[in-house]
C-alpha cells in the first residue's frame, strides 16, 4: 500500500562505507521502546555521531496540528542500543508537514521539508536551518532553479557534502508516478533538476533516495522493478554520471516484505527503513550487518614430472569470505586452478564479493637434469661393430632414450675408437681400423634413433679415432698388453 504521508523527504548519509553490497544482516525487528507507536513513523535520519535518531511521525493527536499534522521528532539512542523518550524537535515543526531532509558534515545545519509558510501556504521545495544554541535558526528556501513538482508526493536526499541533491517527484518529463532527478551545487547556486535515466526510473513510483558516502551508490524505493510486494528497497551503482546506473538490485527477502518497504538508511553497521509489514501504519525496522568470515585460500601444487617440462599444476581452494570469488594469479590466469606450468613459484589473489582478498603461493619443482652417461667397450682382434639389439649398447641407447623422455631437450653422444699396434690384414693398416670402428659405431647410432623419431634431438659425432699403446713385439697372444687399446668409448653430453 502507497504511504498516505504527503511530500516525503529524503535522507542524509551517516556513515556509508565503500561497498554497497551486504555480506548478510540479522533478523530485522521494529525498533523497540517507543520510537514506534499506534501512529506512523518513517524516514529515519541520524545524527553526525549516530546518538540522535530524527524521525517523522504522523497521525499524532500530538503534532503541532492534530492528528493528521506528520512532524518530526526525535530520539537518543543509548550505549545498549535502547532509545529514550521520543520528543518533538523544537523550532522547525509548525502545521505543515515537516520532515529532516538531512543534516551537514559538521552536523551545524540541518535540511527540512519546505512547508512553511510565506506568500503561499504552502511552498514545495526543502528548507535550511543553521543550529543555535540548543536550537535552530528559521529555515531559509534552498532554490533549485526549474523545480517544477506536479502532485502532492515528493521526496529529497541531500548529500553529507551539500553538494548534491537526489529529488523524487512527478515533473513534466516524468516517464512515471514519481522519478528520480539530480541537483547538483556550483558555487552558490544549484543546477536545474536532471532526470537521471531509464535504468533507474520506471513506470511506476522511485521514491525515498539515500546516496552512499562516496556518491557512487544509489538506493531507492520503488514500485516498478518487480520484487517483493508494494515497493521494494533497491540500490544501483553508478556507471560514470549521474545519468548512467547499473541495473537495480533488490536488497532481499529480509529487507523486503510484501507491503511497503522505503526510507532505507545506512548508519555504521546498522540498516534502518520504514514498513507497514506488520500493521497498517508503517514503524521503523533495524538489522545489524553481520560482519563476514575473513576470505582465506590455500594452494596445492603438483611438481613437474619431468626435467625441463611443463606439466605442472596448482590447485587454489578458496574458504571463508563471500562467494562469488575472482582469482588472478600474477602469471596473469584468471581460472581457479591453473595447470600445463613450467618449475617456477605462482601466485593467485582471490577476491571475494564484498572485496576481501587473500593470497597464497606454490613452488614447483622438476626432477634433477639426467646424469651423462660413459660406455667403453674392448674389441677383440680385428673386431669394428656392436649392436643396439643386444648387450652393453642396447643398455646405452636405452638410456639415452630415459633421458629424452625425462624432459632433457637433446643429448650428444661423443665417438671415441682406438686400434692397438698389432698389425691387421683385414684393414690394412690400424688406422683405417679405429676410423671403422667409429664410422660403424656412427651409422649404428643413427639409425637407431631415426627408427626411434629421436634423431632430430640426438647427435652423434666422432671425436677422435687414434692408434696407441705399446709396439708390437710378435707377442699376438698377449691380450693384456694390447687389449687395452682395443676399443670404442661412448659419452653423451
Amino acid at each position: 500500500m502507497r504511504k498516505k504521508t504527503l511530500m516525503l523527504a529524503g535522507l542524509l548519509l551517516a556513515g556509508m562505507e565503500v561497498n554497497a553490497q551486504f555480506w548478510d544482516i540479522t533478523q530485522p525487528k521494529a525498533l523497540s521502546g517507543t520510537v514506534n507507536s499506534a501512529a506512523e513513523e518513517s524516514m529515519p535520519v541520524f545524527s553526525k555521531d549516530s546518538s540522535i535518531l530524527y524521525f517523522t511521525r504522523t497521525f499524532d493527536p500530538m503534532n503541532t496540528a492534530g492528528e493528521n499534522d506528520q512532524d518530526i521528532w526525535y530520539s537518543k539512542r543509548q550505549a545498549d542500543g535502547s532509545y529514550t523518550e521520543c520528543e518533538l524537535v523544537k523550532g522547525v515543526n509548525n502545521k505543515y508537514n515537516n520532515a529532516v531532509l538531512g543534516i551537514s558534515r559538521d552536523g551545524k545545519a540541518i535540511y527540512l521539508l519546505n512547508s512553511y509558510e510565506g506568500k503561499k501556504d504552502m511552498v514545495k521545495g526543502l528548507s535550511r536551518s543553521v543550529q543555535k544554541g540548543s536550537g535552530w535558526e528559521a529555515p531559509t528556501e534552498i532554490v533549485i532553479p526549474g523545480l517544477d513538482i506536479e502532485g502532492d508526493y515528493y521526496g529529497f536526499h541531500v548529500a553529507e557534502d551539500e553538494k548534491v541533491i537526489i529529488i523524487s517527484y512527478k515533473g513534466p518529463n516524468s516517464m512515471g508516478e514519481e522519478d528520480l532527478y539530480v541537483s547538483t551545487k556550483n558555487g552558490s547556486e544549484w543546477s536545474q533538476p536532471l532526470h537521471m535515466g531509464s535504468a533507474l526510473n520506471t513506470k511506476g513510483f522511485e521514491i525515498s533516495p539515500f546516496l552512499s558516502k562516496n556518491q557512487d551508490t544509489l538506493f531507492f524505493s520503488s514500485n516498478g522493478h518487480g520484487g517483493q510486494g508494494d515497493a521494494d528497497i533497491f540500490y544501483a551503482v553508478k556507471q560514470g554520471s549521474w545519468t548512467s546506473w547499473s541495473k537495480p538490485v533488490n536488497l532481499g527477502s529480509k529487507i523486503n516484505s510484501p507491503k511497503f518497504d522505503a526510507y532505507f538508511i545506512w548508519s555504521g553497521n546498522h540498516l534502518y527503513w520504514s514498513s507497514n509489514r506488520e500493521h497498517e501504519k508503517s514503524d521503523i525496522y533495524h538489522a545489524m550487518i553481520l560482519t563476514p568470515p575473513p576470505v582465506s585460500i590455500a594452494c596445492k601444487g603438483t611438481n613437474v614430472t619431468v626435467f625441463g617440462g611443463s606439466d605442472g599444476k596448482v590447485d587454489a581452494t578458496p574458504e571463508g569470505g563471500v562467494p562469488p570469488y575472482a582469482f588472478s594469479w600474477a602469471s596473469s590466469q584468471k581460472t581457479e586452478d591453473i595447470s600445463g606450468l613450467k618449475i617456477g613459484t605462482y601466485t593467485v589473489t582471490v577476491t571475494d564479493a564484498i572485496g576481501q582478498t587473500a593470497s597464497c603461493s606454490s613452488t614447483l619443482t622438476e626432477p634433477a637434469p639426467p646424469q651423462d652417461i660413459t660406455l667403453k667397450h674392448f674389441f677383440e682382434y680385428n673386431a669394428d661393430k656392436l649392436s643396439t639389439k643386444e648387450g652393453k649398447l642396447m643398455d646405452f641407447v636405452t638410456q639415452v632414450e630415459s633421458m629424452l623422455s625425462n624432459g632433457r631437450a637433446s643429448v650428444t653422444i661423443a665417438i671415441n675408437s682406438s686400434a692397438s699396434y698389432v698389425p691387421t690384414r683385414t684393414f690394412k693398416t690400424n688406422d683405417l681400423l679405429a676410423k671403422s670402428r667409429a664410422n660403424q659405431m656412427q651409422k649404428e647410432l643413427n639409425a637407431y634413433f631415426k627408427s626411434k623419431g629421436l634423431d632430430a634431438k640426438v647427435k652423434v659425432v666422432i671425436e677422435a679415432a687414434v692408434v696407441q699403446g705399446p709396439a708390437y713385439e710378435g707377442d699376438f697372444e698377449n691380450q693384456d698388453k694390447y687389449r687395452p687399446y682395443q676399443f670404442i668409448e661412448l659419452k653423451t653430453k
